[in-house]
């Protein structure tokens, strides 16, 4: 998968919460796919569970704003950004892996507690 494509599916994301449009996650994911969020807790797996998790998420009214350019490599695309929700801000590093089809198979979402600040 082209590079500008990876980064591509990265703004995709980042409109997905911009747009609250669950349509989005549903598009960038395989059905397949598992997210960890944040690494070490445990894996939603398939998109119905993978959109049950987004739906809270979206609905919380976060937004996120890349805080660096996206880092590819292989079939996978590090980027890091900030959630921006009422009262806090956590700083968190994504990575997306891509299948075949050019949709997000994995993705892992590096943060915790020390990475929370007051908004």
């Amino acid at each position: 998968m082209e590079a500008s494509a990876m980064i591509a599916m990265v703004h995709k994301y980042v409109e997905a919460f911009a747009k609250e449009d669950m349509d989005i996650i549903r598009e960038i994911y395989a059905d397949d796919a598992t997210v960890e969020d944040p690494v070490g807790t445990p894996l939603h797996v398939g998109i119905d569970a993978i959109c049950a998790f987004y739906e809270g998420a979206l609905k919380s009214g976060a937004k996120l704003a890349l805080s660096g350019d996206p880092r590819c490599s292989g079939n996978a695309v590090a980027f890091p950004f900030q959630v921006q929700m009422p009262g806090v801000a956590i700083d968190i590093i994504d990575v997306f892996e891509f299948n075949g089809e050019g949709k997000v198979n994995s993705m892992k979402a590096y943060w915790s507690g020390d990475n929370m600040k007051s908004a």
